[in-house]
């Protein structure tokens, strides 16, 4: 059974022998080693041209990579924690998002930058934050985030190949480790090409019409969502979660229709609270469903505050699965 990580390696592999202007930038992505989660491992042994191990200058690599991908070449970007991505906020607000437009379509820019976020490990402050909200405002790119219930290889591949403008693709790391969930874990999927090439899954715990609640998230929360499901279906509450792999552009149709069939929202994710991907969701379901509502949307995030190292103090100030079936009775009651 493949894992999350397994798919991500894969696709990259795929990826570099099925086009030669496939390059990849990171720091310490050089074999042996093969980055700090070994989603990168493999590569430079076998495309030794390809792969260039970097100074530790994420603004520097994602200058390098815009310059790459303006001369027609196809960059990956390897940010070894997305807390560094703040490192990058020049070259990719002012530049790489940007360069399209201000040369009048006359270019494109198809950078992809990948990075794992999200706690959960103990590393401290500056190295678990999810810090993807702070791109969704930014005009021109595009925020992938797979859940361990898609495939994120065949999504890294859609960017990388097909993807001619910036995209900014999370990876979740504590969903690395994990075999991708299928239908014989006792769950119901479907899929939802409402963005093509990006599919929105929606997983039911019960095979009936209509659900009890809706969950919207996305990313690292399906491994918190999944064993909530499969525990409340013993109790017969009927749960339909959606996780859109496309953060940005929201797949609004989607996410209204399921919002939908139960009246009754939660919206999930591991960003602090506060102007956030949720509180987006929210307004667009709002401005939709207002009277269609039978409770106010519930949304669910970290504490707004710093990850603590502690893992007993960052355990309480991550969203888990506690907090998230406490959300569903509240929904119910």
């Amino acid at each position: 059974m493949s894992t999350y990580l397994h798919s991500l390696n894969t696709a990259l592999h795929e990826s570099f022998k099925g086009d030669a202007d496939v390059f990849l930038l990171g720091e310490d992505i050089v074999d042996p080693y093969g980055g700090a989660f070994k989603v990168s491992k493999g590569l430079s042994s076998a495309y030794p041209d390809r792969v260039f191990s970097t100074p530790i200058s994420e603004g520097g690599l994602t200058g390098l990579a815009a310059g790459m991908a303006i001369r027609g070449l196809k960059p990956v970007v390897e940010i070894m924690f997305g807390d560094f991505l703040t490192l990058c906020v020049d070259q990719i607000v002012n530049h790489i998002a940007k360069f399209r437009g201000m040369y009048n379509g006359q270019v494109r820019v198809p950078v992809v930058i990948r990075t794992p976020m999200g706690g959960g490990r103990g590393y401290g402050a500056t190295h678990s934050q999810s810090l993807e909200k702070l791109f969704l405002g930014v005009p021109e790119i595009r925020v992938i985030a797979p859940s361990h219930f898609h495939d994120p290889g065949a999504l890294l591949k859609q960017v990388i190949l097909k993807e001619m403008d910036p995209v900014l693709f999370i990876e979740n790391k504590l969903l690395y480790p994990m075999k991708l969930m299928t239908e014989d874990e006792g769950l119901v999927f479907s899929v939802l090409e409402e963005i093509d090439g990006y599919p929105t899954v929606a997983v039911k715990n019960d095979r009936t019409e209509n659900p009890d609640v809706t969950v919207i998230a996305y990313g690292g929360m399906s491994r918190e969502i999944a064993p909530v499901m499969q525990s409340l279906a013993d109790e017969e509450i009927r749960i339909l979660s959606v996780f859109p792999s496309s953060l940005k552009p929201l797949p609004v149709e989607t996410l209204v229709s399921a919002a939908k069939q139960s009246g009754r929202v939660i919206i999930v994710e591991e960003g602090t609270q506060g102007f956030n991907w949720g509180s987006e969701v929210a307004a667009v379901l709002y401005e939709r469903l207002f009277n269609q509502l039978s409770k106010p949307i519930l949304r669910l995030a970290s504490v707004s505050d710093i990850i603590p190292a502690a893992r007993d103090l960052e355990d309480a100030a991550l969203v888990n699965g506690a907090r998230i079936e406490d959300a569903v009775m509240e929904v119910l009651s």
